[in-house]
C-alpha cells in the first residue's frame, strides 16, 4: 500500500473514502511483489497496480464490493488458461491480494492516514497488517513510527499486537517489505495469523565520485532507479550543480574524506569513477570495508589490476578486495557515457536482486528473483568503462 502513499495521502487530506487491493503472496512468475497495491474511491477514480493489468478489472470491481460493504476481502488470482475471457495471470503465477475498506472515521482509516503521511514525506515507519487469519481480525493494522514504536491496534490480543511489532521492527531496521506468520494469541505457535509488513525508509543511496561525462549518465538513471544520488569530487571547477542537474547533491570535497563523513546503511551503493590512483585507493580501501550493498571502480583491465597492488599494500585482504567490480558494470558493449551507466546501473540491480546478468532467452533462470546478496554476481567490463 504505502507504495502509492502520496496519492492515498492526499485522498485521505481530501476526506475520501476508498478500498486498498494489497498483494500479500505471490507465487511463480508474479508480476508484482507483496506491498504492491490499488486504490479505489467512491467515486471510482484508481491509482496503482497490482498485476501489471492482467486482473486489474476484477480486482477495480472488489474494491467497489468491498468499500460498499465495510468487511474485507482477501482473494487468489491463478493462470489464465485458453478461456480468452477468464480473469487470471497470463503469466502461469499466482498473486493473493487483500482488499480493505478505508472508511472515515474508522481505526483502519486513522493508521491508514498517518502511514500514508509517512511514506510520502520520506519518513521512517511500517505498517503492519494482518493479511491472512480468523476472518474478525483480517485488515487489522498497526503502525510503527521511526522509533520503532507501535501505534493503534490489530483487534486481537494485546500479546497479538507486542509479537506484531517485534516483527515490523525488525524488518523496519533492514528496510524491507515481506510478510510473516505468527499465532493470533502473539506466540510462535497457536492458530496462525500471517502479517504483511510493509516497510517506508527513505531512498537508498548512490555516492558517485568523479565529476565526469559518465557520472552525469549515472546520476541520471540512478534518480530514475529511485536513488538520492550525490556526485562527489575535489575539484570545484568540474564539480557543479549545473553540470549533473540530475544529482541530489553534488559535493566539493577529497572522496575518502566525504565518505568518512557518512553514515551509510547496507543499501548504499559506491560506484567509483575517477579512476585516478590518488583518489581511488584511498577512496576504495574505506569502501571495501563498509556493509554496503556495492562497491564498483571504472577502468581498464591494466588499471584494474594496478588497483588491486596498490589496494594490497594498504592493507586490503583478498576477501575485502571480492567484493569489489572492477572494471564496473555488465559486459553490454556499451560505448558512450549514456550505455556505460546502463551497463553499471543493469549490475546494480543484478547484484540487489541475485540476477544473474545473462540474456533471458534460452537461459532456463527465473525471470524474477526473491534477492540475492552482491556475492552472488560475476561483474563483466563494459567496453566504455575503461
Amino acid at each position: 500500500m504505502l507504495d502509492i502513499a502520496a496519492e492515498l495521502h492526499r485522498w485521505c487530506q481530501e476526506g475520501r473514502d476508498f478500498a486498498v487491493a494489497t498483494v500479500v503472496g505471490v507465487g511463480g512468475s508474479a508480476p508484482r511483489q507483496p506491498g504492491a497495491a490499488l486504490a479505489v474511491d467512491a467515486d471510482g477514480e484508481a491509482v496503482g497496480s497490482v498485476s501489471g493489468g492482467c486482473v486489474e478489472g476484477a480486482v477495480y470491481a472488489l474494491c467497489e464490493e468491498v468499500l460498499e460493504s465495510g468487511a474485507s476481502v482477501r482473494q487468489t488470482f491463478g493462470y489464465s488458461d485458453e478461456d480468452a475471457f477468464a480473469v487470471g495471470l497470463t503469466c502461469g503465477g499466482t498473486i493473493d491480494i487483500l482488499i480493505t475498506p478505508v472508511r472515515a472515521g474508522t481505526a483502519a482509516r486513522t493508521v491508514c492516514a498517518e502511514s500514508a503521511a509517512e511514506a510520502a514525506e520520506g519518513r521512517t515507519a511500517a505498517l503492519v497488517r494482518i493479511v491472512d487469519g480468523p476472518g474478525e481480525l483480517l485488515g487489522g493494522a498497526l503502525r510503527l513510527d521511526a522509533e520503532g514504536q507501535p501505534h493503534g491496534a490489530l483487534g486481537g490480543a494485546p500479546e497479538l499486537d507486542a509479537t506484531a511489532a517485534a516483527e515490523g521492527r525488525a524488518l523496519l531496521t533492514a528496510g524491507r517489505t515481506a510478510t510473516v506468520t505468527i499465532g493470533a494469541d502473539g506466540s510462535r505457535c497457536g492458530r496462525p495469523v500471517t502479517l504483511l509488513v510493509e516497510s517506508s525508509v527513505p531512498p537508498p543511496r548512490m555516492l558517485v565520485f568523479g565529476a565526469i561525462d559518465f557520472a552525469a549518465a549515472l546520476a541520471r538513471i540512478g534518480t530514475f532507479l529511485g536513488y538520492h544520488v550525490t556526485v562527489c569530487d575535489a575539484r570545484p571547477v568540474f564539480a557543479t550543480p549545473g553540470r549533473f542537474p540530475e544529482a541530489d547533491e553534488v559535493v566539493v570535497d577529497w572522496p575518502h574524506r566525504y565518505l568518512d563523513s557518512q553514515d551509510l546503511d547496507p543499501r548504499t551503493v559506491v560506484c567509483v569513477l575517477t579512476h585516478d590512483a590518488k583518489f581511488d585507493v584511498p577512496l576504495l580501501e574505506r569502501a571495501l570495508r563498509l556493509p554496503v550493498a556495492y562497491v564498483g571502480a571504472m577502468g581498464s583491465r591494466r588499471t584494474h589490476l594496478d588497483r588491486l597492488e596498490r589496494l594490497r599494500e594498504v592493507g586490503l585482504t583478498s576477501l575485502e578486495l571480492a567484493a569489489l567490480r572492477s572494471p564496473i558494470g555488465l559486459d553490454l558493449g556499451a560505448r558512450t557515457p549514456e550505455e556505460t551507466a546502463l551497463s553499471i546501473a543493469a549490475e546494480i540491480v543484478a547484484a540487489r536482486h541475485g540476477g544473474t546478468g545473462v540474456p533471458l532467452d534460452g537461459a532456463h533462470t527465473p525471470i524474477h528473483h526473491d534477492g540475492g546478496s552482491a556475492t552472488s554476481i560475476t561483474g563483466g567490463a563494459g567496453r566504455a568503462a575503461g
